[in-house]
Order: structure tokens, then sequence, then C-alpha cells
């Protein structure tokens, strides 16, 4: 079985705790195993909690579950852009598939919680697709 590991944004705990079921489920689904999941306080931290996940030899994979709302000023977008890029070097860098499970940025609360399983299902996927 493949070894994958989460980051999780703790912002929003009770909605990301949702989507971390939703993920051990696929996880299942696809012959993945879920052996390491790592707390972060919020998106800006999720890359290098990533980056020392991809680190691991034992690790194939990993997806990243969070919420980046829409706040009152442009400053969920522009972390939320800076997050998504820093993910996609981490990925590149470490050649290693890497689901993005971070509803937003702009994420109005309305909004948040039919996503929470899509979003949460389709980062396992994509780690699965990509492995082959």
């Amino acid at each position: 079985m493949s070894k994958i590991a989460i980051v999780c944004g703790s912002f929003h705990k009770n909605e990301v705790e949702k989507m971390l079921a939703w993920a051990h489920e696929e996880a299942e689904n696809y012959g993945l195993e879920i052996i390491e999941t790592v707390w972060v306080p919020g998106a800006m931290e999720v890359p290098l909690a990533l980056d020392r996940m991809l680190e691991r030899e034992d690790i194939i994979g990993a997806a990243c579950l969070g919420i980046i709302e829409k706040g009152s000023t442009q400053h969920g977008l522009a972390m939320g852009q800076a997050v998504i890029k820093s993910i996609i070097e981490l990925q590149l860098v470490h050649e290693k598939p890497v689901g993005l499970g971070i509803i937003g940025p702009g994420a109005e609360p309305q909004h948040i919680e039919p996503r929470l399983e899509p979003h949460a299902r389709a980062a396992v996927a994509a780690i699965s697709t990509m492995l082959e």
C-alpha cells in the first residue's frame, strides 16, 4: 500500500476534520494509506509542513486540506496565491504528487460546507492519478 501524508490547516478545524475523514475514505478507495497527518495554524504554514513530508522517503505524495475565506481585504487572495504557487513548486522539486484540497481563496461562508467533501476526495484522488 502506498503511503501518503496530509497537511491540514487548523484555522477552520471543525470543517477540516470533516475533510480529513473523507480523505481517509478516499485513500482506502485508491489503496493509499495516510501515515502522517500534520496540523498547521493556517494556509501560510502549509508549504513548510508539506516540504518536510515530501522529503521523507516513505511518503510517495501528500494532500493539503484547508479553507481560505474571503475577507474584507485582498489579504486572503494574495496569501492563497502565494501558498498555491509554493505547493506547485514543492511538487515539482520533490517529483511527488500533491493533491490540493484548499477551499478558496475567497470562499464565502455559505460556499464552504458544500465543497468540503468534493475538495477532500479530489485532493486524494489527484495523488492516485499522478502515480499511474
